[in-house]
C-alpha cells in the first residue's frame, strides 16, 4: 500500500464550504479500484493547508485508475472551485 499526499491550498474563510466538497467528493474516492483508506487533515499553524492523504494499492491505482475515472473529474469538479494554487501530489511508501 502506498499514501497519495495532495497538499491543498485554500481560502481559509471558505474552509466550512471545501470541507463539505471534500465530504461530498469522499464516496467517488471509495467507490475506486485499488482505495484503501481516505482522510482529510488541516494544518492547525497555516489553516488555508490541507493535506489529502488516500490510501491506495498501487500507484497506479491512483494514476491510472482513479486519475482516469468519471469519480475524478467529480472530485475536481467538487474541489477545484477552492484552490487557491494547484494542488502538490506525491506519493510515499512507508520504510520502518
Amino acid at each position: 500500500m502506498i499514501h497519495e499526499i495532495a497538499t491543498l491550498t485554500i481560502d481559509p474563510t471558505r474552509a466550512a464550504d471545501f470541507e463539505a466538497a471534500v465530504n461530498q467528493a469522499r464516496p467517488h474516492f471509495e467507490a475506486a479500484k485499488g482505495f484503501v483508506s481516505f482522510a482529510l487533515e488541516r494544518s492547525i499553524e497555516t489553516p488555508e493547508k490541507y493535506l489529502l492523504v488516500i490510501g491506495w494499492d498501487s500507484v497506479e491505482a491512483h494514476m491510472v485508475d482513479f486519475r482516469e475515472s468519471d469519480g475524478f473529474q467529480a472530485w475536481r469538479a467538487l474541489a477545484s472551485p477552492f484552490f487557491v494554487t494547484p494542488p502538490s501530489v506525491e506519493h510515499v511508501a512507508k520504510v520502518i
